[in-house]
């Protein structure tokens, strides 16, 4: 990681490491299991895999449409209208989230970081807060797809590239 010279390179560096993160766990968990869903336990109206997938791709659009002062998808609780269902389509939407969501952060400076953000996704906020929330959401998420690939045996990317050490 660089010195941010920015406030968007404040926020930026910490949601791509996010978006890093899960797409990792997007892309670990086989295809057929996008449809699992925890069972043992209380785990009653859960997403399956693939809808906590969609699930943070809509929300992605809906906190930089409203960043952007557009109206946001209405539907995110639900994965939103987008027709992906598939890995390969669930994951383009996802990249497309957050390559949309980056260009917008690009936009926050020190002028414009306080403006007001209205809309059904965290606000009423400010541009920086609904892009910190935008983090913090990815990252909730990750946390608990993390939970789905270890209940499939699958160890996350990012352990395997950092696994704890025994001293």
């Amino acid at each position: 990681m660089t010195f941010p010279k920015s406030i968007a390179d404040s926020v930026s560096e910490t949601l791509q490491f996010a978006e890093g993160n899960f797409l990792g766990v997007a892309e670990a968990m086989p295809e057929n299991k996008y449809s699992f869903v925890p069972t043992d336990g209380k785990f009653d109206d859960v997403r399956s895999f693939g809808e906590q997938v969609k699930h943070v791709a809509c929300n992605q659009f809906a906190f930089f449409n409203e960043f952007e002062g557009k109206k946001p998808p209405e539907d995110c609780e639900k994965g939103g209208h987008e027709p992906a269902k598939t890995k390969p389509e669930l994951i383009k939407y996802l990249r497309d989230s957050f390559d949309y969501s980056n260009r917008v952060l690009a936009t926050l400076t020190a002028k414009n970081a306080l403006e007001r953000v209205q809309g059904r996704y965290a606000a009423p906020n400010t541009k920086l807060g609904i892009s910190v929330v935008a983090v913090w959401h990815i990252t909730d998420h990750y946390g608990q797809l993390v939970e789905y690939l270890r209940m499939n045996g699958i160890v996350p990317p990012m352990t395997q590239k950092h696994p704890l050490r025994v001293r």
